[in-house]
């Protein structure tokens, strides 16, 4: 890895306080770029670029190397290992819709857990902690005891090391509650598995797979719809799931449009005729 590469990752580790995975992303797309064009990065001209990306037909993981060189780039001209900047236009790619379930859809998912035994409240407080707070899985999985303040969850470990508060509503709390005290094990970590350990991604994937047949960030999604169709405020829903820009957060413009053409054509007289 070169110096610039090397001094690069140590800026988005450090400064940027990117999570773990986006940083293993970049060292990944950057050394392979490197390793294929035995160049040092800062040496490589656009047609070798183009030559080596060229290949690859699918236009986000094409869009995610082109990024991360980018960024690369950007750094280094700002570092000043390279006087010239320039950036590499990304591929247009068809937005896909947020994939996100109604309140309904959840409580009948939740009808499918046994809550006889301690792993069951478990599976059934995931969920509704999920999708009350809208927060990540990374963000559900490192959060502890001492983060829930009252009915308000503190968000310690959101993307860029930012704190920030969520309500957390009653119903996810009398769950969350009811699991603690079946669980046999006393840890500050909220979610374990059937050992006491940390529960983790995969099998946090599994529980909302096998009851809602969906991954934990459609929960995610679902709670911001949920709050858009509600008529909450972009900047409000913003602030909650932690979005660093608002365009981030109109991808659930759409949903909002949406429901105002649904309430036009359910109560204006003249969409009746």
């Amino acid at each position: 890895m070169s110096k610039e590469l090397d001094a690069f990752i140590e800026y988005i580790i450090v400064i940027k306080a990117l999570s773990p995975r986006t940083i293993e992303a970049y060292r990944y797309d950057l050394n392979e770029l490197e390793n294929l064009s035995h160049k040092n990065l800062t040496e490589i001209d656009s047609n070798t670029v183009l030559r080596i990306l060229g290949t690859i037909t699918n236009k986000r993981t094409l869009n995610r190397k082109l990024s991360a060189f980018n960024s690369f780039l950007d750094f280094c001209h700002r570092s000043r290992f390279d006087h010239t900047s320039s950036k590499f236009p990304l591929s247009k790619v068809p937005k896909n819709l947020p994939k996100y379930l109604t309140f309904e859809t959840i409580q009948s998912g939740l009808q499918l857990i046994d809550k006889s035994e301690w792993i069951g409240l478990r599976d059934a407080a995931i969920l509704l902690f999920l999708y009350a707070t809208g927060v990540r899985i990374s963000e559900c999985l490192a959060a502890e005891e001492g983060d829930i303040e009252g009915e308000w969850l503190r968000v310690r470990h959101g993307k860029g090391e930012k704190e920030r508060y969520v309500p957390i509503a009653a119903e996810a709390l009398r769950a969350l509650r009811a699991y603690q005290e079946a669980c046999p094990y006393t840890k500050r970590t909220l979610w374990l598995n059937y050992r006491g350990e940390p529960l983790s991604r995969i099998s946090a994937f599994k529980i909302t797979q096998k009851y809602l047949g969906v991954s934990p960030h459609a929960l995610r999604h679902s709670y911001a719809t949920a709050l858009i169709i509600g008529g909450a405020d972009l900047r409000v829903v913003q602030e909650l799931l932690g979005h660093a820009s608002l365009l981030t957060t109109q991808i659930y413009t759409h949903i909002q449009k949406q429901n105002l053409q649904e309430t036009v054509l359910q109560h204006h007289p003249m969409a009746k005729s």
